[in-house]
């Protein structure tokens, strides 16, 4: 018993680590009625050190809409001044950063080593990625599609019965270092097609006529650091010459329109796009893997938190495409039979028009190189947690997008191209 004790003490240790620097910082919703309290927001962004939560940067605000964002403890009453003065309508929603990170790990489960309802760590995570591929041959196999900028192996799953030809459905997680949910929701889509094979009936049928790639963790490098050093990371840690700043956002990075607008050239912005298109080690890995099995890939899905929302094509400009009609439906059906589980609504529709337009994005690149069935799921909550989601919501959150990814893989199965 106390070896159990003194192992989930060190692993709490090591998990809370990244939530030190966080004590009294608190996260802002702030409503944004025009330009005037735009220009406002962006000011108070240069002259104090602000982490975008929703949307990613100061450059992408509207008009008639709420943005939510971090505060350090030492800035809070600045920031809350220039608020009050200026008569901007605003809400805390979550006043101690760093409790709200202790109260991430509420799961109960007493497991020391990977559990589906708990946050893994990579080391974890990789470890699984073996184990499940090993006791499950028939239906599972890894392979490495590339390294990391620091020297990590990209490992994917192939999930489905061995076969000649089959369609196929790619899906990753883990774009954003601090979306947490995201590479548990791949975990655990991986659990459930082992799991009901064989028992249940639509799961079977997918994995006998379809193949699913699963890339549990894209951007693995600031995975780790988000679980080590900083909790609140969220590009690549890629370091180029000429600046100190480290990390591209890997979903700037793609070539589809880059870097047009929605990001930035500035190497410290979190929406740096990179020195170049496809720049950082893993964007690179994933655009070649899809180019080399573009024949058999029928749908492309990137899962991000937060904000539930399902969004296809087009984010980097505001022109809708071929198939608008088709992937608007598909859309609200799948988000409808999601909320039939929880109740959870998901709003939906093209990206630059439903969030905000942002260049470089896996989605646009993946539907300009012929996939036509191309979505970005943002996952829970709202922004109650925004990317603290505590542990007890994985069930739920992962439960109900099941039912999303199965909807679409029966769509797709029935309107092959």
């Amino acid at each position: 018993m106390l070896a159990f004790l003194v192992l989930v003490t060190v692993a709490l240790a090591s998990a809370h680590h990244s939530g030190e620097h966080f004590e009294g910082e608190k996260v802002f919703r702030v409503h944004v009625e025009d330009e005037n309290h735009i220009r406002l927001l962006q000011e108070l962004a240069s002259t104090h050190e602000i982490d975008f939560w929703k949307p990613d940067s100061a450059s992408q605000i509207k008009p008639q809409s709420t943005v939510d964002f971090r505060v350090k403890a030492e800035d809070i009453s600045a920031v809350e001044d220039l608020l009050e003065q200026n008569e901007l309508q605003y809400e805390v929603l979550i006043s101690n950063l760093r409790s709200m990170l202790e109260a991430q790990f509420d799961s109960h489960v007493r497991a020391t080593g990977h559990s589906y309802v708990k946050y893994n760590n990579w080391e974890t995570i990789e470890a699984w990625t073996q184990q499940i591929a090993s006791e499950n041959p028939d239906l599972i196999s890894r392979s490495a599609i590339g390294t990391t900028f620091e020297g990590r192996t990209m490992h994917l799953l192939k999930v489905g019965k061995p076969g000649p030809n089959k369609p196929a459905i790619f899906m990753d997680c883990g774009f954003h270092a601090r979306e947490w949910i995201s590479p548990a929701f791949c975990q655990w889509f991986v659990r459930e097609a082992v799991r009901t094979y064989g028992h249940e009936i639509h799961m079977t049928e997918f994995l006998d006529k379809l193949d699913f790639y699963v890339l549990p963790v894209f951007n693995i490098d600031g995975y780790v650091y988000t679980w080590t050093k900083n909790r609140m990371w969220r590009k690549t840690r890629s370091t180029y010459a000429g600046t100190k700043c480290i990390g591209t956002d890997p979903n700037r990075n793609f070539d589809a329109g880059w870097c047009v607008r929605g990001a930035s050239r500035n190497p410290c912005d979190e929406t740096y796009c990179g020195p170049a298109a496809e720049s950082e080690k893993e964007t690179k890995a994933l655009a070649n893997f899809i180019r080399n099995n573009l024949s058999s890939i029928k749908a492309y899905l990137t899962i991000h938190s937060y904000s539930q929302m399902m969004l296809y094509p087009y984010s980097y400009d505001y022109k809708v495409t071929e198939n608008n009609v088709e992937l608007n439906a598909l859309a609200k059906a799948t988000v409808k039979e999601l909320a039939t589980l929880h109740g959870t609504k998901y709003t939906y529709g093209p990206g630059a028009t439903t969030i905000y337009p942002a260049a470089g994005g896996s989605d646009d690149w993946a539907y300009d190189q012929g996939i036509k069935y191309s979505f970005t799921f943002e996952l829970r909550d709202k922004g109650r947690y925004g990317f603290t989601l505590p542990e007890s919501q994985i069930r739920p959150t992962c439960e109900e997008m099941m039912l999303a990814i199965k909807h679409l893989a029966n769509y797709v199965l029935e309107h092959m191209y």
